[in-house]
């Protein structure tokens, strides 16, 4: 008896990237995830939680074309961004996400190729002053860095911060990320 193909709820590839590679990951609607940390079955396991679904490589036939044609297209754009050749993204995002992150990240999202804000800052632009700690977290919790661009959110008196939540076994390693990013659109911070 032959076993019935499970039907993906998302697809994933890897794209190289200066610190080693990332993951990126795909549905019906966009692009769902993007992973720095460069732990395949962490990645996986994770987002088939988050999902409450199958997550199978790209590779795999039963994947819809489609799905390799946009993670074809978000690698490529996310190269590009990589080596300095692109400001902007044309790739659908599928933010599953609480409104409150929803509102933090669309907000993030409007910030320019090269411009930074601090967490305090983006707390008074969506008109929650007082709540840069909050902005901070949904920071963290953002499921597509480089995508809706948290890196350019830093500290008050233009520090670091911090950069990916929990995601990194290594603190300072999420940091040389978010300075690396932070260094490709010219913005180079002091401490």
């Amino acid at each position: 008896m032959q076993a019935t193909p499970v039907a993906p709820i998302a697809a994933f590839t890897t794209c190289p990237a200066p610190w080693a590679f990332l993951h990126v990951a795909t549905t019906a609607a966009g692009i769902v995830a993007v992973s720095l940390d460069g732990e395949t079955p962490h990645f996986v396991d994770g987002l088939a939680r988050r999902l409450h679904g199958t997550v199978l490589p790209a590779e795999d036939g039963a994947v819809p074309e489609e799905w390799r044609a946009v993670l074809d297209r978000a690698t490529r754009q996310i190269g590009e961004y990589l080596a300095g050749r692109r400001r902007a993204f044309e790739i659908p995002i599928d933010l599953r996400v609480s409104a409150w992150d929803a509102l933090v990240l669309g907000s993030a999202a409007r910030l320019q190729y090269g411009e930074t804000t601090s967490y305090g800052q983006l707390a008074q632009r969506i008109g929650r002053p007082g709540a840069a700690q909050a902005v901070g977290g949904a920071m963290g919790r953002n499921p597509v860095p480089i995508l809706i661009p948290c890196h350019r959110v830093i500290a008050a008196g233009g520090r670091i911060g911090g950069y990916g939540g929990s995601t990194y076994a290594d603190r300072q390693a999420g940091l040389a990320i978010k300075r690396s990013l932070l260094a490709i659109e010219g913005t180079i911070l002091a401490s």
